[in-house]
């Protein structure tokens, strides 16, 4: 996973996936053309719009507000990325492509940092929705051009969409909704969908990437024909505001900036892109990834290590004020990560199970032991936001759940929490309310001898009974096929495998056989989208509106197909119920109540044991570096809207 954010191109993608506006009276909080603010009727050009409320920038403004206009061009931006990579190919779903590709390429419109959901025009000038949302149009920019001069069409935005269809099943999913692609004018393009009332469907059209069709559909040096449906290692062309420089498979690529880029005085992009040289460099393995960045041979980190970032930065070069450490707080979005138990086994389709399995996991002694307390219990699938649930389901949210009531657990009507251990009462309480769900469930421990620990002599017995040798006995959870329950946990390298170790040592108690399954990046990728695993530590992280994104998460057409994030195989009636009062949404307030449903829901099924998460993301970087103060609320925007402390105007 990189340690740096993507570039603007695909920026919406980051931060999440959009939303338009409605206001109570059916209209739209948008930005016309012109630049004037407004609540207008639907069929309107417009250059910018916002869920949350009135755009805050108009159509004419200078620049964004958390930008340094003034900062200076120049200097290098080095990131580490732990794994490989084998493509610059970036819509394919086979292999892996190279970190930085949004620094190439560009999408129709793009998110502001500073504001919740809000996108402006990049590409594409201005979008027209049609009445109910039955369709979009996008009319491009007069002037956005490919590196090698050639003018961006609605030909490329076609064929864009329809590769992207075609060639990964993510996209088609995502996409399914567009009836038609049409181009309907010199510079516009219409997308058509096959039903209304979907406030998104604009929007998730606008979050496209676009590739040049003329490059990819022509011949490249050796006279050979290029083919979009395969990966390559081929610097490719793009539109943004960096090309490929240099590169090594697997061990860096480097981008340097396009001094006649043609978005580069945009105001969008004002104060941005401003290092001469982007450079990412690849990683095996954490722990030496850390060291390179204590030795100065990349410049930026994330750290997700709460043992590292308490203990680990204790070298020169930060006590000499050569790097700096801080903390930025996150404010842009929710999260649930975790355990998630793989719902195609059969061992794991009862809820019961998996609720038995978060009552054996004990979280607080892991927090204490290995993360210095620094970390938060996730309660909810949009923790730390407005969205998340909490207490007795009350109001509308009630009204939603009650038609559903014959389908849905009664605990979706209760507050939901986690167990607790703050006392060796609570850990014995908690281990009998999992003894008693996994015996509900068809799973009981038995006393069996271990074969490897067997030995009868008299001498072993004597060396048994004063603790010299461990007792031949084991506990062994069993069901009534007599199959001993064990569960493979895939892990992507060793970073997590004292985490996996305390986890094993908590399942032992109940007899559950733990086995922690270490592979590398490229092993981990094709074996979760091939759903080659019993669990895994993975999430969703929730833009602040949700909407068409959560069937792919969750919903059930997405549980059976490969490479869907529907990772743990969820087919749930009720729930994709939900979903669509969420994607159907008529206001804001319909929206928070459809999600606070659809959590409980989600909640009461155990799809996940949760995990943990602070409210803030950590970082570390050389102090060569500056960035505008405050951050904005949405990204730290390394290296986006940094810049070089050397660099002279």
């Amino acid at each position: 996973m990189s340690q740096s954010l993507p570039s603007r191109g695909l920026s919406a993608l980051r931060a999440g996936f959009l939303s338009l506006a409605l206001l109570s009276s059916g209209a739209l909080n948008l930005i016309d053309g012109d630049g004037t603010a407004s609540a207008v009727e639907f069929e309107t050009w417009v250059s910018g719009s916002s869920l949350m409320g009135e755009p805050k920038y108009k159509g004419d403004f200078a620049h964004f507000d958390y930008v340094n206009a003034d900062a200076p061009k120049g200097g290098t931006a080095r990131l580490a990325v732990t794994g490989s990579y084998d493509s610059f190919n970036p819509i394919l779903t086979k292999g892996e492509a190279a970190s930085g590709l949004g620094l190439i390429y560009e999408t129709l419109f793009t998110p502001s940092y500073d504001e919740v959901s809000t996108s402006y025009g990049l590409l594409a000038e201005a979008m027209y929705v049609g009445p109910d949302f039955s369709y979009v149009k996008y009319r491009l920019r007069e002037n956005a051009r490919w590196h090698d001069g050639v003018a961006v069409t609605p030909e490329d935005v076609i064929w864009s969409f329809e590769k992207s269809i075609e060639l990964n099943p993510q996209r088609k999913f995502y996409y399914s909704h567009v009836k038609s692609a049409e181009i309907t004018g010199e510079r516009e393009v219409t997308f058509t969908f096959d039903q209304t009332g979907n406030r998104e469907l604009p929007f998730i059209v606008g979050e496209l990437l676009i590739l040049p069709k003329h490059w990819w559909t022509e011949t490249d040096d050796k006279g050979e024909q290029r083919d979009i449906s395969h990966a390559t290692l081929e610097p490719p062309l793009g539109s943004g505001p960096y090309e490929v420089k240099d590169f090594s498979p697997g061990k860096y690529v480097e981008y340097e900036r396009v001094d006649d880029y043609w978005g580069k005085d945009l105001n969008i992009n004002v104060g941005e892109n401003n290092f001469d040289k982007v450079r990412y460099e690849f990683f095996r393995d954490n722990t030496v990834m850390f060291e390179a960045f204590k030795s100065g041979a990349y410049d930026f980190r994330i750290e997700t290590t709460a043992k590292t970032w308490a203990t680990g930065y204790d070298f020169p070069a930060l006590e000499e004020g050569k790097v700096i450490k801080e903390v930025v707080p996150d404010e842009s979005s929710g999260v649930m990560v975790g355990f998630i138990p793989n719902l195609r086994r059969e061992k794991f389709q009862d809820p019961k199970v998996r609720e038995a399995l978060n009552y054996v996991f004990n979280f607080e002694e892991m927090n204490r032991t290995l993360f210095y307390d620094q970390y938060s219990r996730i309660n909810s699938y949009f923790f730390g936001t407005e969205l998340a649930s909490s207490g007795e389901a009350d109001g509308t949210v009630l009204d939603l759940l009650e038609p559903l009531r014959d389908q849905i657990p009664a605990s979706a009507f209760e507050p939901y929490t986690n167990p607790k251990v703050e006392s060796r009462e609570d850990l014995r309480d908690n281990l009998k309310k999992a003894l008693d769900l996994f015996k509900e469930a068809g799973w009981e421990p038995r006393t069996e001898v271990d074969e490897e620990k067997r030995d009868n002599g008299f001498l072993h017995k004597i060396m048994v009974a004063v603790g010299l040798a461990s007792d031949p006995t084991k506990i062994v959870m069993r069901n009534a096929k007599g199959e001993a329950f064990e569960i493979e946990y895939l892990l992507n390298g060793g970073a997590f495998e004292r985490v996996a170790l305390r986890l094993q040592a908590s399942l032992e108690r109940v007899g559950i056989k733990l086995i922690p399954r270490v592979v590398d990046s490229a092993q981990y990728v094709n074996r979760v989208r091939n759903r080659d695993y019993d669990m895994v530590y993975l999430g969703w992280g929730q833009s602040l509106s949700p909407g068409n994104e959560q069937r792919e998460y969750f919903g059930s057409a997405s549980a059976d197909r490969d490479g869907s994030a529907n990772y743990a195989g969820i087919k749930n009636p009720a729930v994709d119920a939900l979903i669509d009062k969420v994607v159907y949404a008529k206001d804001r307030e319909g929206l928070i109540n459809a999600v606070k449903a659809m959590d409980r829901v989600l909640l009461a099924n155990h799809y996940i044991i949760p995990g943990w998460t602070m409210p803030a993301t950590r970082i570390a970087y050389w102090s060569k570096f500056k960035h505008p103060n405050p951050l904005p609320m949405m990204t730290v925007g390394f290296p986006t809207i940094w810049w070089s402390a050397e660099a002279t105007q």
